[in-house]
């Protein structure tokens, strides 16, 4: 994989990342729905567009990528090309989140984050207990909880 791409092909990798209906958001989702869970999607309304909403609940879940949130773990490595760029990049995206973060919790709404890791690579847990797992978080009542790779 040592490969050396140009700008044109990276720039078009990148482009193609999705934002929304990522592999794992799709998991947390189709987890949660077999088990009777119905959630708005990305509301755009609401300070970051959580992935998942559930209003009765007051509460959402962000299923947050390593490499865009800046996540202290395996599936992060700074970027080796355009430090600049991509350092302000990442570090606006986890800026945003704090903030989202601090005026979802004002409006009295719970916060659940799901890193990727949790659910991809090496440090991941088997999918059904990511799921049960936030299925005992939308049960409680804990303000704020983060569900991350081991």
């Amino acid at each position: 994989m040592g490969l050396n791409k140009t700008d044109p092909v990276r720039s078009r990798n990148m482009a193609a990342i999705k934002s929304k209906n990522t592999k794992p958001e799709v998991a947390v989702r189709s987890g949660l729905h077999a088990m009777g869970y119905r959630y708005y999607l990305h509301r755009r309304s609401l300070p970051g567009s959580p992935d998942l909403v559930f209003p009765r609940r007051r509460a959402v879940i962000f299923v947050n990528g390593c490499f865009w949130h800046r996540h202290n773990c395996h599936l992060f490595r700074w970027p080796k090309t355009r430090k600049k760029f991509w350092f302000e990049k990442i570090e606006g995206n986890a800026c945003n989140d704090k903030r989202n973060f601090a005026s979802l919790r004002k409006d009295g709404w719970r916060i659940l984050v799901i890193w990727e890791c949790a659910l991809r690579g090496k440090t991941r847990f088997p999918e059904e207990q990511v799921i049960l797992r936030t299925a005992d978080w939308l049960e409680g009542k804990c303000q704020f909880e983060v569900i991350q790779g081991r």
